[in-house]
């Protein structure tokens, strides 16, 4: 059992344990007293391994090491929105890594500012989705597809301003068959990445990162509101686990449910205007436009590069600042 004054030794130094940040059933983060600064140092969760299947514990260990795997990977001038892999190893047998301390995650922070009665600005939202937008460029663009963009694993700094994207034990090699496995965010995913093939596969690739995007964009836009469908396949895996995607479909006549309803973009819309009060142009055409295509229910019909994603949202921010 981790407690705090414990030291963690790992290839670069050793690392005494502050206080826990943040738990899951997979793995833990602790700030902890570097040799030269603190850090967040993440570990599996060792407790809840030890309750797990065989199969389970296995899973947990290979995604901490495809994390170690890929952030080792990535050259300095790579990580601006990415986190900082600082030192690894192993501790009692299992990896254990040591990452760059961020401030918050935008999850938190979101509902902070929203408890003290405050929203993002149209400048801000845009401005974390050039970021986001760029950090799936460079994971996409060393072989790999993200699977669990989220709040919380978009980190921020002490500026609010800047953040890099964390958590990629979900990972996937782009060239990689189809997943046999569910693996994600229920509550954050993509049809594709939800719903299984006719081969019985889940069959993702790098634009199912871009539906998760348009997920995020929804959310910031209405200040934390989430899609319907991602809400009801969050809801539908809580109640049905593995038979979760047949409820939902059975729910909705056997067809798939609307990735966007009417009312939602009509809230979208309403919720840009509010953001850009004295534009007469506000962005909202273009900020509409580009959601629809990032929630594509057809993976063909999103994006097929980052690029066009930052030349959309480049637009928007001239027609609300006009």
């Amino acid at each position: 059992m981790l407690e705090a004054g414990q030291v963690v030794p790992l290839g670069a130094g050793a690392y005494r344990l502050r206080k826990q940040l943040a738990g899951s059933s997979y793995g833990v983060v602790w700030q902890a007293a570097g040799p030269s600064h603190d850090v967040a140092l993440k570990l599996v969760n060792r407790p809840q391994m030890a309750r797990a299947l065989p199969a389970h514990r296995e899973r947990w260990i290979a995604s901490a090491n495809t994390e170690i795997a890929f952030l080792s990977s990535l050259r300095p001038w790579d990580e601006r929105h990415i986190v900082r892999l600082l030192d690894s190893g192993d501790h009692d047998g299992l990896p254990v890594m040591a990452l760059e301390l961020m401030d918050t995650d935008l999850g938190r922070h979101l509902a902070r500012e929203r408890a003290a009665g405050r929203r993002a600005s149209l400048g801000a939202i845009l401005g974390w989705m050039e970021q986001i937008n760029q950090a799936l460029a460079k994971v996409h663009q060393y072989g790999w597809k993200y699977l669990d963009l989220k709040p919380g694993n978009v980190l921020l700094g002490a500026s609010r301003g800047n953040v890099k994207l964390a958590d990629f034990g979900t990972s996937r090699a782009r060239a990689g068959a189809p997943c046999a496995g569910y693996a994600g965010t229920a509550n954050w995913q993509a049809p594709e990445q939800f719903f299984r093939s006719p081969s019985n596969t889940y069959d993702t690739d790098w634009r199912s990162d871009y539906f998760a995007l348009g997920a995020m964009f929804y959310y910031l836009v209405t200040d934390g509101l989430p899609l319907r469908f991602c809400r009801d396949c969050g809801q539908a895996w809580r109640d049905h686990q593995s038979g979760a995607a047949h409820h939902l479909l059975a729910a909705n006549g056997g067809k798939l449910p609307p990735t966007l309803h009417d009312d939602e973009a009509a809230l979208f819309v309403h919720r840009i205007r509010r953001r850009a009060p004295g534009s007469p142009h506000s962005g909202a055409t273009a900020s509409l436009a580009l959601l629809r295509a990032l929630l594509a229910s057809e993976r063909s019909e999103r994006p097929h590069h980052a690029m066009p994603i930052a030349r959309s949202i480049a637009a928007i921010r001239a027609r609300a600042t006009r």
